[in-house]
């Protein structure tokens, strides 16, 4: 596994950083992921799966939105994370051209990854933890953000205070017993899970 130092591209929103981590071989696609809301792309599910991915094969980008790269914890706007996804993407996928893209992450990472990726041309979303309402909120679904139009993996844990999606058309949903919404407790167990969706979709080797 070929770690690059971070790399800082510019965004309308600020800078962004994004740290890559290079497979052995040419990559068999590319997996971009965003963190959670106060949260960074070191969180453990993130890394697991980070490991377990760049092993199989793919080329593994962690992206850190430019709010938290100035230093905020309070996140920004819905639309100015999305731009800032977006503008990432379009330089990603400019360095890995005809690489299938997968985007994800968890939480609020989850989330824009999405709402956007119709727009961003990807082929796949892994959406970890992903926040079905509002603690105590369950009137308050974004159900129809897992409407992505690609193949959709859901991984939440049946602890999670946020609620965990149905699975529907295009959409797996994958539930961890024990687990929160932080996702501690096995993150190998969850990036385990995560990989062999990839497989079945020919995005990782076997």
């Amino acid at each position: 596994m070929g770690a690059v130092p971070h790399d800082v591209l510019d965004t309308a929103r600020g800078p962004a950083r994004v740290d890559t981590d290079q497979p052995s071989g040419p990559p068999r696609a590319l997996l971009v992921l965003g963190h959670g809301a106060g949260g960074s792309v070191d969180a453990p599910d993130l890394v697991a799966l980070r490991d377990a991915a760049v092993s199989a094969g793919l080329l593994v980008v962690r992206v850190t939105q430019p709010y938290r790269v100035a230093g905020r914890r309070a996140p920004a706007p819905a639309g100015h994370l999305d731009e800032a996804w977006s503008a990432v993407l379009t330089v990603l996928r400019q360095r890995q051209p005809g690489v299938p893209l997968v985007v994800g992450g968890r939480s609020s990472g989850a989330r824009v990854a999405c709402r956007t990726a119709s727009a961003t041309g990807a082929d796949g979303v892994v959406a970890l933890a992903f926040p079905l309402h509002p603690p105590g909120r369950p009137e308050r679904s974004r159900a129809e953000e897992l409407v992505t139009g690609v193949p959709t993996l859901v991984v939440n844990g049946d602890r999670d205070p946020f609620g965990v999606p149905e699975p529907g058309p295009g959409v797996r949903v994958v539930v961890r017993a024990g687990e929160r919404h932080d996702l501690r407790g096995d993150p190998i167990g969850t990036a385990a899970v995560t990989l062999d969706w990839l497989r079945q979709h020919g995005w990782a080797a076997v």
